[in-house]
This record gives structure tokens, C-alpha cells and sequence, in this order.
């Protein structure tokens, strides 16, 4: 199974970012896991919440942001990978001046009925 990044159409999710789906069992043949790119906008914020079954991996590949993460706050740039557990409230805030790019991997895969915003 292969995807192809422009024919993958974004959406936005509960928490206001911008995601595409690059692997996701509702479409492709992937069982237990998705994988997605998140989109946060210069001076933009995916609010804060938590999936209550999902264990979260966030990749950072571009852009530079203020991780809030079980009430610590740190910053996240290109390079740095962050687990979050499942149950874990969350959020990030886009502190540069260029899109900040999450690959965010999801096991079980991502569901909207998993998200609780706080």
C-alpha cells in the first residue's frame, strides 16, 4: 500500500489543526495504527486534550512550537519525537513564523471519538 501526499485531502480536527491522514485503517490497509500530518499555523494553538485509548507519537519535522504536554510546557523544533500516553492532556502552539509539521502516529488509530478537549 502506498499514498501520495497531494492526493490526500486535509481536514481539520476537534483540537483546530489542519491534518492529512497518510495512513489510516477507515481507508487503507493498515490494522492497528495511523499515521498523520499535522498542520499548526504561525501563531496558531491545537488546543488542549486527550485521547482516553490512544498512545500518541509526535515527530516534528518542521517549524517551532511550545509542546504542553501533562502540565509541563517545553519547547519542540525540528527533530524532536514526544511520546504522549493515552490519557495525557495535550496541545500545541506554533511559535515561529513558518507552518509547524507533525508527523503524529497513532496506536489505536486515530479517532475523533478518542479526543476529549480540556
Amino acid at each position: 500500500m502506498k499514498t501520495a501526499y497531494g492526493e490526500i485531502r486535509p481536514f481539520v480536527t476537534k483540537d483546530g489543526s489542519e491534518i492529512r491522514e497518510l495512513m489510516h485503517p477507515s481507508v487503507h490497509g493498515v490494522r492497528h495504527q495511523s499515521l498523520a500530518e499535522a498542520v499548526v499555523a504561525p501563531g496558531m494553538t491545537a488546543r488542549l486534550h486527550r485521547h482516553g485509548q490512544s498512545e500518541e507519537i509526535y515527530h516534528i519535522t518542521a517549524g517551532t512550537g511550545l509542546m504542553m504536554l501533562g502540565g509541563e510546557d517545553f519547547p519542540v523544533a525540528p527533530g524532536d519525537t514526544v511520546l504522549i500516553p493515552p490519557g495525557t492532556p495535550h496541545g500545541i502552539r506554533n511559535t515561529g513564523v513558518e507552518p509547524l509539521r507533525i508527523l503524529c502516529s497513532c496506536a489505536p488509530p486515530y479517532s475523533d471519538d478518542d479526543t476529549e478537549l480540556l
